[in-house]
């Protein structure tokens, strides 16, 4: 399994910006998938930003397009992501998320929770 640790969560007021920091056990960009899940009170864990083997695809969640920015830094197995403009309905635990396999990446989705095989501890982001 991959190791996680998410750094970066914390409070902020609508409008404002945090950036969260996930390094890893393994390169950011050598496994199928590999980016950041949110999981809200009452709601199901969903994907919010993941960058595909290689850093050749970045994915978005409709609901963060144009406010959110997933930034991989490979010399530092670090992945970032960079939220602008933050809204009550981000308030959330950040959760950073690796697939296991490194080929036949065809046959995962960078959306489905159970295509993901480690996760990190998850962070606290609230925003008021």
């Amino acid at each position: 399994d991959v190791q996680l640790v998410e750094s970066g969560g914390g409070s902020v007021q609508a409008g404002g910006s945090l950036r969260l920091s996930c390094v890893a056990s393994v390169g950011v960009l050598s496994r199928c998938h590999m980016g950041w899940f949110r999981e809200a009170p009452g709601k199901e864990r969903e994907a919010v930003a993941v960058v595909n083997i290689g850093g050749r695809m970045t994915f978005y969640a409709d609901s963060v397009k144009g406010r959110f920015t997933l930034s991989p830094d490979h010399a530092k197995n670090t992945l970032y992501l960079q939220m602008d403009s933050l809204n009550s309905e981000d308030s959330a635990v950040y959760y950073c998320a690796a697939q296991g396999r490194a080929t036949g990446c065809g046959r995962y989705s960078w959306r489905r929770v159970a295509d993901y095989s480690s996760w990190g501890q998850g962070t606290q982001v609230t925003v008021s």
